[in-house]
């Protein structure tokens, strides 16, 4: 296998995680904004439940994301640096703010409703951030001026597939965050949660996967290589398919719920990466690849035993944390 496929194959499941954890945290926190002064269920309470400890986890993967990128492709954080300053500012500029309440506001009452208002607002706007800049990456967005890259505002503002791809991250967010919290809530044995939150992924599922292939056909035309690039290898994204089939199928069975968070979980994971092939060569099109970013063979293989180490450690206190905030009936279930 190419060093800087390998690399990228582990930046891109850096991301995976990243996503798929971010969707939770994020979307927990917008749900606890929805219902946080509803009487008639604890769907807020168990938003917060679950919110609590993962936050932090959430923005570990995030910097280990940004570390790895910095690592392996330090060729490429020039022109990503100059293009994406902008989003990834003003996502870090909420990220901090975000964070920051969630720190302090917890030990301050009178600064709870803040809490819940800051969360659910930000939960939706720092997602819409990233996202965004995906269609960057495609092409059309980008001129150069004296060998220098500029990222045409106007353009990107303006363009449908902008607004398509934040549509599907924000309703992929709410699906996943509502799928899993009504698995959640089913652990804690909160019926009333439980229902109100699967109401909301059986009508979000159907929703997301829509958004999804309609953004599609949004696509600008300098991104014609990318689409045809999905076509040359729509057998992953058929796959993706079927388990976006089979976990909404055991949704509407109710009794199945834990399967259908699996295999939608399997159904994202593959979505991702045929993703991200399609994607390759390039960082940027048409302007950066892997191989033109991607740091030196020694290098890359010291990185890879420092990673290796790295992982050693965190993978068994992620399993530890797993246990102790989302599986002890102790936490979960704390009125028992």
């Amino acid at each position: 296998m190419d060093e800087s496929f390998m690399a990228v194959t582990i930046l891109w499941s850096f991301l995976f995680v990243y996503s798929l954890l971010g969707s939770l945290d994020f979307g927990a926190g917008f749900w606890a904004m929805i219902y946080g002064k509803n009487q008639h269920t604890n769907a807020s309470i168990i938003a917060n439940r679950f919110l609590s400890p993962t936050w932090e986890v959430t923005n570990v993967f995030l910097v280990l994301f940004v570390v790895t990128l910095v690592s392996f492709f330090p060729f490429a954080t020039s022109m990503l640096g100059t293009l994406l300053l902008v989003p990834l500012g003003l996502g870090l500029i909420l990220l901090t703010i975000r964070t920051t309440f969630m720190v302090f506001a917890h030990h301050v009452h009178k600064f709870h409703n803040t809490l819940r208002i800051t969360s659910g607002v930000t939960g939706l706007l720092i997602p819409a951030m990233l996202v965004s800049i995906l269609p960057i990456t495609l092409g059309g967005f980008i001129e150069m001026e004296n060998g220098y890259p500029q990222l045409l505002y106007s353009k990107l503002l303006t363009s449908p597939t902008t607004y398509m791809h934040i549509a599907f991250g924000l309703s992929t967010e709410l699906f996943l965050s509502a799928l899993f919290l009504s698995d959640y809530a089913r652990e804690a044995s909160d019926r009333t949660a439980y229902h109100t939150y699967r109401k909301h992924a059986i009508w979000l599922g159907p929703l997301t996967l829509g958004i999804a292939i309609l953004t599609i056909f949004t696509m600008p035309p300098e991104a014609a290589w990318f689409v045809q690039n999905t076509q040359d290898n729509v057998l992953p994204f058929i796959v993706s398919i079927g388990f976006f089939i089979a976990g909404y199928c055991f949704l509407l069975l109710n009794k199945w719920i834990r399967a259908s968070v699996l295999c939608i979980i399997l159904q994202y994971g593959v979505a991702i990466y045929a993703y991200g092939s399609a994607h390759l060569p390039y960082i940027v099109y048409p302007h950066l690849t892997i191989q033109q970013g991607f740091t030196n063979s020694t290098m890359f293989y010291q990185l890879l035993i420092v990673y290796a180490i790295g992982l050693s450690i965190l993978v068994p206190a992620f399993i530890m944390f797993w246990r102790l905030f989302l599986k002890d009936r102790r936490y979960v279930r704390p009125d028992n």
